[in-house]
């Protein structure tokens, strides 16, 4: 038999329930986008036999895409 947990009663304080989980930090080589792009707005990348373009958008987001 199952049994519900009731609701708390008004005014009861919640325990805050994290929005982010911390990513560990990178353990690779990491390079500034500004090196990638090397004064460009786009930077093709070779990946396997796949080509990816690395593109800086108006408001200074990085988009990848096929």
């Amino acid at each position: 038999m199952m049994t519900s947990i009731p609701p708390a009663p008004p005014g009861t304080p919640t325990t805050p329930v994290p929005t982010s989980i911390p990513l560990p930090a990178p353990t690779g080589p990491q390079w500034r986008s500004e090196e990638l792009l090397a004064g460009s707005d786009e930077a093709l990348i070779s990946h396997g036999d796949q080509v990816y373009r690395l593109r800086r958008t108006g408001t200074g987001k990085l988009i990848l895409t096929k």
